[in-house]
This record gives C-alpha cells, structure tokens and sequence, in this order.
C-alpha cells in the first residue's frame, strides 16, 4: 500500500529561473514526483508559446515575477535559493553570472546546493556561447543524419531528441544524482547538462551497431531507420497509417499470420537485397484494410503492430485509458506524470498557477517585504 500521495520527491524544494524549452519541462517533473517549486519570472519576457495558462509545461508550481537587475530582485531570488534543494536554469552561459546569480553565489547561500544548467552547446567548448536550437544540436551530434528515409533529407524529430531526451530528461538525471550525493554529504554541485551531449549519448546504440558492421552510414537502410520493411509505418485504406515492428522472427510470423500472408511466398525475413519486394508487397497487403480494421485485428497478439495515432485520437485508446496515461486539467488534455511508484504515487499534477507575488508567502517572505517590493517595482 502506499504510504504517500505526493511523489517521491516530497519535501525536496527548488527555484527554476524561467525560460522556454527544456528546463520548464524539466521543472514540470520534479513538480510532478512531488517536489515543491517556484518560478522566477523575467518582467521583460522573451518568447512565449500562446496562452501561459494553458501551457502544461509549467504545471505543479507557483511562480513570480522578480526583476533580477536590481538589487533587491537578486536578493529575493538568494533568499529563495537558500531554502531550496535545487535550481534549474537554461540560459546561455554567464548569464546567471551577470545577473549576481552564480554558482558560487548561490552555493554561498546553501552549501548543499544542486545547480543544473540547461544549455545546447554546454558550459564550454568554443560554440559555447552561440545560439542554436534542438535541430542544430542533433546535427552536430550524428544524430540528425540517420534520422532519414533513404536518398531523403532528414526529418527534423519534433524538438524530442535534443531538448527533452538529450536535454531535459539528462539533466534530470544528473540533478537528482547530485541530490543524493548532497543528501550523503552535504556538497552541492554544479551539473552542466548540454543537449548535443545528451543527444550523443542517446546515440550509444547505433554507435556499438556501427563497431560491429550492423549499421551502415548510408541512411534509410538500416534496422530502424525505416530501411526495414518490417519495422516502418505503411499507409492504410482510410489514408492513415499502420506501424509495423516486427523484428524478431516469432513476432514477424504472427504479423505474417494476421495479414494473410504466407513465409514461403515471400523472400527471407533479412535477406536485405529482397526488402523492396517485401516493402512493396506489406504495403499493398496495409491498404487493403483501414487503419481501425487492422488494430482490432492486432488487438492481444504479438504481431508488433499499432495504430498510429494523432494526439487528439491517442487520450482515448483503451490501454492509455485503462493505465490513466492521460489527465484532464481545467479542460486541457494533457500526459500524466510518469514514471509510476508503488509506494510514493505522483498522483493527478497540479494545475498551472498564474504567477503572483503572493506565493512568496509559502516561502516564508513576509507581507511587509512582500508589499515593499511590489512598490518598488521589484515584483509583480
């Protein structure tokens, strides 16, 4: 039975310094395993991605705007550092620096702190302090490359591989492996978690595959870059799409079995000179049932195949309904905190909070001081 309602992380605090991308979702999951957060909000914002109230990624904490460049913004801000177990900020470098805001003034004020930094280029190096965004990071890398049908440019995977997989969810890692260290010793520690690193670790696979002579350079030919019949996505006769992954020989029998077709028709499951033959005759054996047809067909067996869904379609498939993969909050669909704990649930995430001085009280700021800096322009 579980002994808590509020995730693994309660009781942990920590200050994310607002921006976009990556470390407001990193930010949300420690919100969502139950850490207690504060945003920093700049008065002079950058980019905003429409409504913030409906923007999932800053779900679970309160936030406030502090103007940083004066004095008493920047010791606002050291206050709540000091009460806090971790900050998160993705800034280019030296930009905390300028703002009185560094390592070493923030570790000053709690020992113990675990200071993540979120940048694509990471801390140094001589790109370092050049802008770029996740498709940049990803290229560099030797990531982007292999992401490509063959004789095709390459696809662009949504932002995921450089600023959340590479990114967000690394830098998660190394902030809660500095936590516990902190826990033990009382150290805190700065964690430099670029993205182009991280997307060249996510890598590691392709890399022993390449060692080993199972993966060519050439994209669009391989296992899983769509040169595989076996493991792409074929269009159905509703125009939708089927994914087939059937890359172990029991699995590929039964996807086999499902669609009709018999092993002694066609060539061998990797006899790679024959996997246009094979492309062309799965994809004309898709298109003869809609996408719907065939997922009831797949539905219980081991054939490896899915429906590809929209993100409208995928909140109502029955084993995401059934697991409570995804909330409804405040009329906004949305993914449920992840992963699940036995002991210690998550629980449904909190609701996006608009930011308001006010939540400076929950971190034991005063009502006078509070009044005093929203006078002087220093909080709104």
């Amino acid at each position: 039975m579980a002994e808590s309602s509020q995730g693994p992380l309660a009781g942990c605090r920590f200050v994310e310094m607002a921006g976009i991308g990556p470390a407001p979702f990193a930010a949300m999951v420690l919100a969502d395993l139950g850490a207690e957060g504060i945003r920093v909000e700049s008065p002079r914002p950058g980019l905003t991605l429409g409504d913030p109230a409906r923007d999932i990624t800053r779900r679970g904490r309160a936030g406030v705007v502090v103007d940083v460049r004066q004095d008493a913004g920047r010791e606002l801000v050291l206050d709540l550092v000091a009460q806090s177990h971790i900050l998160i900020e993705g800034f280019r470098p030296g930009v905390m620096e300028r703002l009185g805001l560094s390592p070493d003034a923030c570790l000053a004020r709690r020992p113990s702190l675990v200071y993540g930094r979120m940048t694509g280029w990471g801390q140094e190096g001589p790109w370092a302090r050049t802008a770029g965004h996740d498709i940049d990071y990803i290229a560099l890398a030797g990531v982007l490359a292999h992401i490509a049908r063959r004789d095709q440019p390459p696809t662009p995977p949504l932002n995921l591989v450089g600023d959340y997989g590479g990114g967000a969810m690394l830098l998660l890692v190394g902030v809660l492996s500095a936590l516990w260290h902190a826990e033990r010793t009382g150290e805190g520690q700065v964690v430099d978690a670029a993205m182009v690193d991280g997307a060249a670790l996510l890598m590691s696979l392709f890399h022993a595959m390449s060692a080993t002579g199972l993966w060519r350079e050439e994209a669009g030919v391989n296992l899983l870059d769509s040169g595989a019949p076996f493991y792409d996505a074929y269009r159905t006769s509703d125009g939708k799409w089927l994914a087939v992954g059937c890359i172990e020989p029991q699995f590929y029998s039964e996807w086999l079995r499902i669609a009709g077709l018999e092993a002694d028709d066609l060539p061998a499951q990797y006899d790679v000179s024959a996997w246009p033959t094979l492309r062309e005759r799965f994809a004309e054996v898709v298109a003869t049932r809609t996408r719907d047809e065939w997922a009831a067909l797949a539905d219980g067996t081991d054939a490896c195949i899915a429906p590809v869904l929209t993100m409208a379609e995928a909140p109502h498939h029955p084993h995401l309904a059934a697991r409570g993969t995804f909330v409804e909050i405040d009329g906004v669909m949305q993914p449920a905190p992840a992963p699940r704990f036995s002991r210690t649930p998550a629980g449904e995430p909190g609701a996006v909070v608009a930011s308001d001085a006010a939540a400076l009280r929950g971190w034991g700021i005063d009502e006078a001081r509070i009044s005093t800096l929203a006078a002087e322009g220093v909080v709104g």
